[in-house]
């Protein structure tokens, strides 16, 4: 049986949810990252991922103006870059440099890794879609790396900023 209860009431059923770093690259050559909850996969065959990014934000447009960019899963020891991506405005700051985030060079577009993330998947943008206060990005996925060492994923564990690790398997 289901109780009738209020949208907003209902949605924070869907925790524990998953978050991944968007990466794309500004107008001047800097990488700007956010934490984003809202990502999927949308096709295995061509491989292809997708991002929601809010209208108010400033990523939104360097989502626009770029061509590519990079989906980072990050790992549980990335908690702290993870909120600072999230809470802070790439507008003004390098927040990679702020959060001392280990960077590697992507292979297949003009961009970065996170090196200590779970995975990377590098994407060239296919679409965007307006979709009420976001906006959706597909990226076909050209190259994809994992971390050898394998560390445990980070979820949103509940409604605001609490995070943490779920066990692999």
């Amino acid at each position: 049986m289901q109780n009738s209860v209020p949208y907003s009431e209902a949605i924070v059923a869907k925790y524990p949810e998953q978050i991944v770093i968007g990466i794309a690259k500004q107008a001047g050559g800097k990488c700007n990252p956010i934490t984003l909850g809202w990502t999927m996969i949308t096709s295995h065959e061509p491989a292809m991922m997708a991002v929601s990014i809010g209208l108010t934000r400033h990523s939104l447009e360097v989502f626009r103006n770029a061509d590519q960019f990079v989906i980072a899963m990050p790992s549980e020891a990335q908690a702290d870059e993870a909120m600072l991506f999230g809470t802070k405005s790439g507008r003004n700051c390098d927040k990679f440099d702020e959060a001392g985030t280990l960077l590697s060079p992507a292979e297949k577009v003009d961009g970065v890794l996170m090196a200590d993330a779970v995975a990377n998947f590098e994407c060239r943008k296919v679409s965007e879609l307006p979709t009420g206060d976001h906006v959706i990005f597909v990226g076909e996925v050209v190259a994809s790396h994992v971390n050898p060492e394998k560390p445990d994923r980070l979820y949103t564990l509940s409604e605001g900023f609490k995070m943490g690790g779920l066990p692999r398997g």
